[in-house]
């Protein structure tokens, strides 16, 4: 990957990075960062000399068709991890098994902490369950990472991406040994993904929105239908389209509280 998608990324888009320097050279550590495209799981791992291993949901590994096939081979041959995400708690334990068995043989895992990418740009609520338990499992750094940019290279429904430098931005790591043995305690692990959330949002400047990004889609798709569904009767009504909301208005997702 890194001789053949990182090499061409690299000199095609020709991402700017800051904070190298605070990626261990060796052993264990988490690499948590925002979620903006599904371009992140390239770009970061394009800058970096250590392999970093992600979780991957596990449609891309079992999607019919010669796609598909390649798809599967090409998360597999990039040592991408499959969970299914449809499993529940059974899932999310799977996924941080998955992240434990990385980090104990002294290598890079990456996770977003968010859960899914952002449904707007915004940095959305972290979900403990994952980051914090694997963090606390392990005693290893978490290293808060954020992604600039990448979303307007290829935003949904865009075939050809746009020629533009998308950034990284990487913090120093954290040290959370001090809850080491804890991760059975909610309001520690609430506590860890909340300090971690809020230095991604320091080093990408995005806005804060106190609720779960699966929450947020899940708002503006039902905005979404009841606009279509408002439309629809206006126009048999004879009236003109309804005014589209901007993102303030999506699904009332305005609090810009800081997390922790």
């Amino acid at each position: 990957m890194k001789l053949t998608v990182g090499g061409s990324l690299k000199t095609v888009f020709r991402p700017w990075v800051e904070g190298l320097e605070n990626v261990p050279a060796e052993g264990s550590a988490i690499l948590a960062s925002n979620h903006l495209s599904f371009s992140d799981s390239f770009f970061l791992p394009a800058v970096l000399d250590r392999k970093i291993t992600f979780i991957a949901k596990a449609e891309y590994f079992t999607s019919p068709g010669v796609k598909g096939r390649l798809t599967a081979a090409f998360f597999k041959g990039v040592g991408q991890l499959p969970v299914d995400r449809s499993g529940g708690r059974g899932a999310g334990e799977a996924a941080i098994r998955s992240g434990i068995s990385v980090l104990e043989r002294g290598e890079l895992f990456g996770i977003y902490p968010e859960g899914t990418r952002s449904p707007d740009g915004r940095l959305y609520r972290g979900k403990p369950g994952g980051l914090a338990r694997v963090a606390l499992a392990t005693g290893a750094p978490v290293v808060p990472v954020a992604m600039i940019d990448t979303e307007k290279i290829q935003p949904p429904g865009k075939a050809v991406p746009k020629l533009m430098r998308p950034g990284i931005r990487i913090g120093e790591p954290l040290d959370f040994s001090r809850y080491q043995g804890l991760e059975g305690d909610r309001f520690i692990l609430r506590s860890v993904t909340d300090e971690v959330m809020y230095e991604i949002m320091k080093l990408s400047g995005q806005e804060y929105v106190d609720i779960y990004a699966t929450a947020a889609k899940r708002q503006i798709a039902d905005a979404a239908k009841k606009r279509a569904e408002l439309e629809k009767a206006r126009k048999a009504d004879g009236q003109g389209p309804v005014d589209r909301p901007g993102p303030a208005d999506e699904g009332g997702t305005t609090d810009r509280s800081v997390p922790g």
